[in-house]
């Protein structure tokens, strides 16, 4: 119970906003500026509706989770470092483990993880942030405390996000699975 209440909250943190008028299909997201495909997750992940998330989605018997939001309008440009300081706002005790620059779409993107408290129990989180075409994309993967780190696998291969514009066709070739 503990764990689904701790997975519950970090999926509730803003991590972006406007209005989220969203349809999900065959792995493709869309909504108003934007439409994007994931990778296929396996059935042990169930998707979970959370305020102010694009996608969230838990795995069954874990308490691990996985966010997808994207934005394209009211950020201006940031640079990558600072758009995912904005994901860890809201924790405390930050952390930062690591953090490279990885290709992404054709694009450069930042991968992120950190450790940190929130309401002062321990929490890791990897990340992964993008920007492209005028938007922002992060992608959060969150294991319960103590558990094993290994849900990178899942977190890159749903992030290997296809992104196209209202007239554009999408990129990549189809949907994959994490």
């Amino acid at each position: 119970m503990k764990s689904t209440l701790l997975t519950l909250a970090l999926l509730a943190l803003p991590f972006s906003t406007g209005c989220r008028r969203v349809s999900f299909e065959d792995s493709m997201l869309s909504k108003r500026d934007v439409d994007y495909r994931i990778g296929e997750l396996p059935e042990h992940w169930r998707r979970v509706y959370v305020k102010d998330n694009d996608l969230a989605f838990s795995e069954s018997g874990t308490g691990r989770a996985l966010s997808i939001n994207s934005t394209c309008e009211g950020h201006d440009d940031p640079p990558l470092p600072v758009l995912t300081r904005h994901l860890v706002m809201g924790f405390t005790d930050r952390e930062e483990q690591s953090q490279k620059l990885i290709n992404l779409d054709g694009r450069e993107a930042l991968r992120s993880r950190y450790l940190a408290r929130l309401d002062g129990v321990p929490v890791e989180l990897e990340m992964v942030v993008l920007k492209k075409d005028g938007c922002v994309f992060d992608f959060t993967y969150i294991p319960p405390p103590a558990r094993p780190r290994n849900g990178w696998r899942t977190l890159t291969a749903c992030s290997r996000a296809s992104t196209r514009s209202a007239t554009d066709e999408p990129l990549g070739a189809g949907p994959r699975r994490c």
